[in-house]
C-alpha cells in the first residue's frame, strides 16, 4: 500500500504491519531484511516509511506507571501526546516539552527529539527523558539512559528511528496550576523588531512568532510574537476558578476536500498574511487562552494538510546560529518573495544552547515554512538550502521530505559520525527508512 507523511509527499509503496505484542514485533524485526517504526504519521516526509516493511506502533499505546512525587510517566511508544494530556492535565501535570500538535506519539517525539516554544529556556524533549527501552538488531530489548548504554540513548534521541524500535520510555511531566495560559501578543513591523522582542523577553517560558514571509522593504519579516506563561488560579476569572483544569471541548472541523492545486499562490497568501497581521496587531496585549489555543491551534482543523492540493507540500525548517540569524533569515525571506512563493504557516522561534549527538536544535533562530509541491517550489527549496548552509544553518529531519545527501553532510558534520555508529552497531543494515536511503545515512 502507498503511505506518506503529514506533507503527503512523497507517497511510497510499503507493506504496513500492525503487531499487537512484543513477540510479533520481534518476529517482524528479525525476519525482515529491514524495517522502520511508524507512530501516528506526523513526520512531514518519509522518515517513518520503509520501502518494504513499515511497522505501525499503533497498538503499543499503554501508559504503564506514574510517580506523582516526581512527575515521571512510563509509557509505551505508541501513546499519543493528546492522551497523555487528557489523562494528566486534570491532575495538574503538563508535558515539559511539546511540539505544535498533540497528534504525535511518544516514540515519535523521542525519535525526532522534538522541541517546543520553550527551547530557549528548557531545551528539547531529551531534557525530560530518563530512560528508553529499544528493540535492537538482535531482537533484544536494551534499556538506555544517561548512565548506561549512553551511545544508544544519545543517538536514539534525534536518530529518527534508525537505532532500533522504541518500545517504551520514562519521562517527566511538569506541575501546572491550571489548564490556561497567559498569552501576550506583541506585533513587530519587521524582522529586526521581532528579534528584539525575543531578546527582550528571554525570561518568558514560551515564545513563538508567526512571520509574514512575503513582506517587503520596511515590512520584511513583520511578525506577531506570542509569549506564554502557565496561568495560576489567581489569574483566572471567577467563572473558571471552580474548575481550574477544565479542558474546553473544541469543535473540530474536518477539511472536507483536497484543494485544487494553485489555490495557495502569491496573491492569496499575501492577502491572508495582511489580514492575519492586522487582526493580530489589533488584539495585541495580554489575554487568557486555553492550552489548546496556545500550543495546538491547528489541531482543531482535521486534515488541514489537504489545503495544499493533491501533490502535497514540503516543509522547510532550518536553524541558523545567533550571529548569522538576522542576515540569513532576511536572505531566506528575500528569496521566497523573489520567487513569488509564499507560506501562510510560517513560524519563527528562538532556540537555546544544546549539546547532542544528532538532534536538530542549536542556539539561534529557527524558521519553518510550508510550500505546496511543484517544480517551482522544489527549485526554491534547493535555493533556501543553499542560503541556510551559507549562514551556518542545519535542517530538521522530522520536517524533511526532499533534501539531498550532500546538503545534509555539508550542513551537519555530525552526520558522518552517526553513519559510523550505525555501521558499527549494525543499525544501518536493519533499521532503514526511505529518508535514510535518500540521505545515505
Amino acid at each position: 500500500m502507498k503511505i506518506s507523511g503529514w506533507g503527503r509527499y512523497p507517497s511510497i509503496d510499503t507493506q504496513l504491519h500492525f503487531p499487537r505484542d512484543v513477540e510479533t514485533l520481534l518476529g517482524l524485526v528479525t525476519s525482515r531484511n529491514s524495517v522502520i517504526a511508524r507512530g501516528n504519521g506526523r513526520a512531514y516526509g518519509d522518515s517513518a516509511i520503509n520501502p518494504f516493511s513499515t511497522i505501525s506502533m499503533k497498538y503499543f499505546n499503554h501508559m504503564v506507571s506514574f510517580d506523582p512525587k516526581t512527575g515521571q510517566l512510563v509509557a509505551e511508544a505508541g501513546v499519543l501526546l493528546g492522551d497523555i494530556i487528557k489523562t494528566f492535565l486534570p491532575k495538574g501535570w503538563f508535558p515539559m516539552v511539546t511540539p505544535g500538535t498533540k497528534f504525535v506519539t511518544l516514540g515519535g517525539m523521542i525519535a525526532a527529539d522534538v522541541h517546543g516554544k520553550n527551547h530557549h529556556k528548557e531545551g528539547s524533549f531529551r531534557t525530560c527523558v530518563d530512560w528508553i527501552d529499544v528493540l535492537d538488531v538482535n531482537g533484544e530489548i536494551t534499556r538506555c539512559s544517561r548512565e548506561m548504554n549512553i551511545d544508544l540513548f544519545e543517538y536514539t534521541l534525534g536518530g529518527m528511528g534508525l537505532t532500533g524500535i522504541i518500545l517504551r520510555a520514562a519521562f517527566r511531566l511538569r506541575r501546572v496550576g491550571t489548564s490556561w495560559v497567559r498569552q501576550t501578543t506583541v506585533p513587530a513591523p519587521n524582522l529586526q523588531a521581532a528579534m528584539e522582542v525575543f531578546e527582550k523577553y528571554t525570561d518568558a517560558t514560551y515564545s513563538v512568532a508567526w512571520i509574514d514571509c512575503l513582506g517587503r522593504g520596511k515590512n520584511l519579516g513583520r511578525s506577531l510574537i506570542m509569549l506564554g506563561e502557565h496561568a495560576s488560579i489567581s489569574d483566572l476569572p471567577a467563572k473558571h476558578i471552580g474548575e481550574p483544569f477544565e479542558q474546553l471541548e473544541k469543535r473540530q472541523v474536518r477539511f472536507p476536500i483536497t484543494m485544487p492545486s494553485g489555490i495557495l499562490n502569491r496573491v492569496s497568501v499575501s492577502l491572508f498574511n495582511q489580514l492575519y497581521y492586522k487582526n493580530g496587531a489589533r488584539k495585541a496585549g495580554e489575554s487568557l487562552v486555553d492550552c489548546d489555543s496556545y500550543f495546538y491551534p491547528l489541531d482543531t482543523i482535521l486534515g488541514w494538510n489537504r489545503i495544499y492540493g493533491r501533490n502535497g507540500f514540503a516543509q522547510f525548517q532550518c536553524v541558523l546560529p545567533l550571529d548569522r540569524s538576522e542576515r540569513g533569515i532576511c536572505a531566506l525571506l528575500d528569496a521566497i518573495s523573489l520567487a513569488g512563493a509564499g507560506s501562510f504557516l510560517a513560524v519563527l522561534k528562538k532556540l537555546g544552547p544544546q549539546e547532542s549527538r544528532f538532534s536538530f536544535p542549536m542556539e539561534g533562530y529557527t524558521l519553518a515554512l510550508d510550500f505546496p509541491i511543484s517544480q517551482k517550489t522544489l527549485t526554491l527549496l534547493n535555493r533556501l538550502d543553499e542560503i541556510a548552509i551559507e549562514n551556518g544553518g542545519r535542517f530538521y529531519l522530522a520536517k524533511d521530505s526532499r533534501m539531498s545527501a550532500r546538503t545534509l553532510r555539508v550542513s551537519d558534520e555530525r552526520a558522518e559520525k552517526f553513519v559510523q555508529n550505525r555501521d558499527e552497531k549494525g543499525w544501518r543494515g536493519r533499521f532503514i527508512s526511505s529518508q535514510a536511503e535518500r540521505l545515505s545515512i
